[in-house]
């Protein structure tokens, strides 16, 4: 069960092999799983606490008769104790290495998950589990490269100098990542330093010049998320010019200063292409964009981003650039408290992409979410679980939904990841299950969440600029907007003119609604000023001003189409159609953010 060095170097028939016996044996190595982690970290103060007296502490119906069901609230205390330097004892028998920053948030913040050094090596299992599944449906990807546009993320440290990073940044900076030998099946364009590098343009710059070098022998295209994918199309309509004239004339544009950057590329730009630089010219020079993948890189075979959750809202566009020639390929399920599983049909349409549970990533169980196959939510973020109610990974039942709860060797017990899934079949012995949704996050554009009660305080603080004005915010709702790149945030606000003003009078001065667009920004939350600030991988947040009486026909609408009336309470995003067709009919002005969200790179919990 370990994870040893044979282990990491999983390829071809060995990978299959591995996932076979997995799946076969899913029970066993979950028990077997859940032990080790009991017998590792049987001195932490967290489990003694639950499970009183040592002889027990490594007693499997033990922990789950008495350890409880926990969000991160339960768990931060003794986080914030690690981070300002006490020892990672209080959860975890071997020392924290990092804290991982993920994108959901606490009280506005990044949450930060403990990480130990042998969690890198099971993210790299999955990893080199990825391949082998895909060779078995497309066939010589060793004989040519892979674009895969991957960005490190603005890094901080906790208090004691543990280092704050994303996942996947600790990933690329990782000895599994940097040092890892030469394989023809993951031979990536970008060279290493490019997707090192902190400043998102630059390195934007020199993968996609890299990309377009090696125009001829890229097999597939790809981005961790289909927005990041996106944005670089974006990218490359803005300046397609500049990247052909550094090929043109063999020179990095000027604008490239950041050293690794620099070395790298000077073999990438060996010399002079005008032959190069004049196809990706004529190219790029067409009215219509569609199909331009296909047509920049003509043998690729599959684009492979995230396209399930929040990001299936990209697949239209992906599928134009694409033509809807390139399969939209999602090969993993993972997140920062831990990797989860792996889509053993990778070519499948996005919407029936389903992953099968790795058993020997972490010990999972599921919160049962209503029965008979419908989704409820009955279980509120706050509130105390009943342990009884859990079920363990072989025992869930097909077409049911789960909220998935998991316990890591890094000092995770019973914690709610706050994702819904589906089970919708089994590979062996081992469920697999769809992602539904992430539980309280009402509008998501890129790697950023924000919850209905973030969204309603963001709001609640701005439309105090209005009371000056005899204005009065009577109702709103938002729509994450992607119709361009990058995308942004629209939140559509009826309001009401009071006092000695009629309501036909002027509306309001340009600059109160702007403000507020700024004051809603601001107190948004740490990841989404981040993307906003720092990966520009958001514009600027659009309000809409719409008629009176606008939210009296929305709730008309909605109660035409079924919606209780004693029940109907506004909805906090918009996904109807019909619904967004009414409210963009009843906009009588708009207005942007004039500037960017304060951000900065912090020290983590003091």
């Amino acid at each position: 069960m370990a994870m040893d060095g044979k282990k990491l170097e999983y390829k071809g028939e060995e990978a299959l092999k591995e996932i076979e016996r997995l799946t076969m044996k899913a029970a066993e190595v979950q028990e077997s799983l859940l032990k080790q982690i009991l017998t590792q970290n049987r001195e932490t103060e967290y489990l003694n606490k639950y499970m009183r007296g040592e002889k027990n502490v490594t007693d499997i119906t033990e922990f789950r008769r008495c350890v409880p069901v926990i969000t991160y609230e339960r768990i931060f205390p003794y986080i914030q104790r690690i981070a300002n330097g006490e020892d990672s004892s209080l959860i975890t028998g071997h020392p924290i290495t990092e804290m991982l920053c993920s994108s959901g948030t606490s009280a506005g913040e990044p949450k930060m998950m403990p990480s130990i050094a042998e969690d890198l090596e099971r993210r790299t299992f999955v990893y080199n589990l990825i391949m082998p599944i895909i060779n078995q449906y497309v066939p010589d990807l060793d004989e040519g490269k892979a674009m895969y546009l991957y960005f490190v993320k603005a890094e901080m440290s906790t208090p004691c100098g543990l280092p704050a990073r994303t996942v996947l940044t600790s990933y690329y900076k990782s000895k599994h990542f940097k040092c890892r030998t030469h394989d023809p099946w993951n031979d990536y364009t970008s060279p290493d330093q490019t997707i090192l590098c902190n400043d998102s343009n630059q390195s934007m710059h020199c993968q996609l010049l890299a990309g377009l070098v090696h125009r001829r022998q890229v097999l597939r295209l790809g981005a961790v998320f289909a927005s990041a994918l996106l944005r670089a199309i974006s990218f490359l309509e803005r300046n397609w010019r500049h990247l052909c004239e550094d090929i043109r004339t063999g020179q990095l544009s000027s604008i490239i200063t950041d050293p690794g950057c620099l070395s790298c590329m000077s073999t990438v730009l060996s010399s002079p292409d005008p032959r190069l630089a004049d196809e990706i010219t004529r190219i790029c020079s067409q009215k219509s964009w569609k199909g331009i993948l296909c047509q920049l890189w003509p043998k690729a075979k599959y684009i492979e981003a995230v396209v399930t959750g929040s990001m299936a809202q990209y697949v239209p566009a992906l599928k134009h650039y694409s033509d809807g020639k390139l399969p939209l390929v999602c090969t993993m399920y993972a997140s920062s408290e831990c990797y989860f599983g792996v889509n053993l049909k990778p070519l499948c349409d996005p919407a029936d992409v389903a992953f099968t549970l790795l058993p020997n990533m972490g010990y999972f169980e599921f919160l049962p979410l209503g029965h008979n196959g419908t989704l409820l939510i009955d279980f509120d973020e706050g509130e105390q679980v009943p342990i009884d109610k859990l079920v363990d990974l072989v025992h869930v039942k097909l077409g049911c939904f789960y909220e998935l709860v998991v316990t890591t060797f890094s000092g995770l017990y019973r914690y709610r990841i706050g994702d819904v899934l589906q089970v919708v079949g089994f590979y062996n012995n081992a469920p697999q299950f769809r992602f539904i949704c992430r539980r309280n996050v009402v509008i998501s554009i890129d790697t950023e969440k924000t919850n209905e009660e973030d969204l309603h305080r963001s709001v609640t603080m701005a439309k105090k600029l209005l009371e000056p004005h005899d204005a009065l915010l009577v109702e709103y709702t938002s729509y994450p907007d992607t119709s361009s790149v990058p995308g942004h945030y629209v939140l559509y606000w009826e309001i009401l003119h009071c006092g000695t003003k009629t309501e036909s009078e002027a509306p309001l001065d340009g600059n109160v609604l702007e403000e507020c667009c700024v004051a809603v920004e601001e107190q948004l939350d740490y990841v989404y000023r981040r993307c906003r600030s720092n990966d520009k991988s958001l514009g600027p947040l659009e309000i809409r001003v719409v008629q009176p009486g606008t939210f009296d026909a929305l709730m008309d609408l909605f109660i035409s189409q079924g919606a209780s009336i004693n029940q109907y309470k506004t909805p906090r995003c918009i996904k109807s159609k019909k619904a967004l067709k009414l409210l963009k009919s009843k906009v009588t002005a708009s207005f942007f953010s004039p500037r960017d969200p304060k951000w900065a790179p912090k020290m983590c919990s003091s």
